[in-house]
């Protein structure tokens, strides 16, 4: 476990789920963490959207936090996303992961229910009281059916001394400049790949991108690069990454990712469970053409 929120930063990918004929597989999920360990990434994401948590239950989802922890050792972030619609199950993922020794929390604003800005600042104080480890707000509009307002943010910031910052996975890179703006020490993660380059140019920490499951190296490569303030590679890498991005989203995350990750080699079965459903032919196909252009299918058949 790293000490204090300093190092919490850079690319940290949110690992997908791996099934075996419904049934989590666990010993590939192992191998996923010791894959990013040795590819660069900083951290992990564990239970983020890409691993499709809503399908998963609460001992799916503390297994997997537990196999986190243990694989990667100490040597990268470890964060768990550990909000539900449900306070009490928040409650119960959130301080499971906080005794297993994670990072930090990323706590998703509760969805479907829509409640009121008010209601949100009562909700993450109650899921985080008892919770002494750094935590963040998931902010997923697209997802959730709320957002977050400054007023929100900074009312959280004054009530509570381990909020540190959000995942940002809305297209409104407005919103990141003023967070940053009135509060120049709170850690914004990109959650949506096009504005990777932009968000870290202006101050983001640092990437949790589902894209980081394929290329984890150059994710990492593009958070040093603005680290060492050298924007001309930063930018290179963005466009590099520009096709392979928007195929991320060619459907709901993770269909395409999960198959591409498949095609690469890095994901023995791509399987998930319903309502989600793998790629079908169409798709592959045209993902198939975003990875050969990305001249990621060299030498496999």
């Amino acid at each position: 476990m790293f000490e204090g929120t300093e190092g919490i930063r850079g690319s940290i990918p949110p690992l997908i789920t791996p099934f075996i004929k419904n049934e989590v597989d666990y010993a590939s999920y192992a191998e996923l963490v010791n894959f990013h360990l040795a590819e660069g990434s900083h951290g992990i994401l564990v239970n983020g959207t890409t691993a499709e948590p809503s399908t998963l239950s609460v001992e799916e989802r503390n297994n997997i936090v537990d196999i986190a922890v243990k694989e990667s050792s100490g040597k990268i972030i470890v964060v768990a996303a550990t909000g539900s619609q449900s306070l009490a199950e928040t409650k119960i993922l959130s301080n499971h992961a906080a005794k297993t020794g994670v990072d930090a929390l990323l706590i998703v604003t509760p969805y479907y229910i829509r409640p009121s800005q008010a209601g949100l600042v009562e909700y993450f104080l109650e899921a985080t009281k008892e919770i002494n480890i750094p935590w963040m707000i998931y902010h997923i509009p697209g997802r959730a059916a709320v957002s977050v307002t400054i007023d929100t943010i900074l009312s959280l910031k004054k009530s509570s001394t381990t909020f540190i910052g959000m995942k940002h996975a809305v297209n409104d890179l407005g919103f990141v400049s003023e967070c940053l703006n009135v509060l120049p020490d709170f850690k914004v993660f990109v959650g949506l790949e096009e504005l990777s380059f932009p968000e870290l140019a202006v101050g983001a920490v640092g990437l949790m991108n589902a894209v980081g499951n394929l290329r984890p190296r150059l994710l990492a490569d593009m958070c040093q690069a603005v680290w060492d303030n050298d924007l001309n590679l930063g930018q290179q890498i963005h466009q590099q990454l520009f096709e392979l991005n928007k195929s991320v989203f060619y459907e709901t995350n993770p269909t395409p990712i999960k198959y591409m990750m498949k095609r690469l080699g890095i994901l023995k079965n791509n399987e998930h469970r319903l309502p989600m459903i793998s790629a079908n032919k169409d798709l592959e196909q045209r993902l198939d053409g975003v990875l050969e252009r990305a001249g990621l299918l060299k030498g496999l058949s």
